[in-house]
């Protein structure tokens, strides 16, 4: 089961600028991308999905629950991934990262081992358990706040530019990670080769909808707009 993710009427601004110009939006694909340029509002709009911003107007719900008004209850069904690792990345060491993620899920302690257990192994991370989690490489840092996402057991997952800061190698390995996900997933990328295997790319170009559709036509329709 997907969930469904609505916009109605959307319009942001910050200050006098004004991000997003009218967005009606209805989606419930398990695979979306958002892409765009620089500037564009398409992080305004993943970010408003689980509550991190609300709309200047308009309502933002996820299976009917405003975003905006009820976001921590939306932020339990909804995880949001940064693109810099480093602003999710609180504890010192690995595995004490992930089961901070934890601390208010009423779990007792032997289930959290259990989900930190879980989340190390399925990441490689396991090596790395007792590490100093600043030390871990930029790939490997991406994969921790991934982890600390999906331990909680979110039924969505919105990535706002995870492979940004990475290099090839290591974009291809958060790649991977995103593409194994039993979660709804919506990514906002400049990775375009990312999206080869979505159902639905929304192009969002001066804070409107430019385009919406399969990957094979969203990608062509923005490199038009671009060049």
């Amino acid at each position: 089961m997907v969930s469904e993710v609505v916009f109605e009427g959307v319009k942001h601004a910050f200050g006098d600028r004004e991000v997003l110009r009218g967005i009606d939006l209805r989606f419930s694909e398990r695979r979306v991308g958002i892409i765009g340029s620089n500037g564009s509002g398409k992080s305004t709009l993943a970010r408003m999905i689980n509550g991190l911003l609300a709309p200047t107007s308009g309502t933002v719900t996820v299976d009917g629950v405003d975003a905006s008004k009820k976001g921590a209850q939306v932020r339990k069904k909804v995880g949001f991934v940064f693109t810099d690792p480093d602003t999710q990345i609180v504890m010192p060491t690995v595995s004490e990262d992930l089961a901070f993620s934890l601390r208010r899920s009423g779990l007792s302690k032997a289930e959290i081992a259990e989900r930190v257990h879980e989340i190390l192994v399925r990441f490689r991370l396991d090596r790395h358990a007792e590490h100093p989690s600043h030390l871990l490489s930029g790939g490997q840092k991406q994969l921790l706040a991934i982890g600390a996402v999906l331990i909680r057991r979110p039924e969505v997952v919105i990535a706002d530019e995870p492979t940004t800061l990475l290099d090839l190698r290591n974009a291809r390995v958060v790649a991977e990670a995103l593409d194994s996900m039993d979660q709804q997933v919506i990514v906002v990328t400049h990775h375009l080769a990312l999206l080869d295997s979505f159902e639905r790319v929304i192009v969002i170009d001066d804070g409107l909808v430019a385009f919406d559709g399969a990957p094979k036509d969203a990608v062509p329709a923005y490199r038009e707009l671009v060049e």
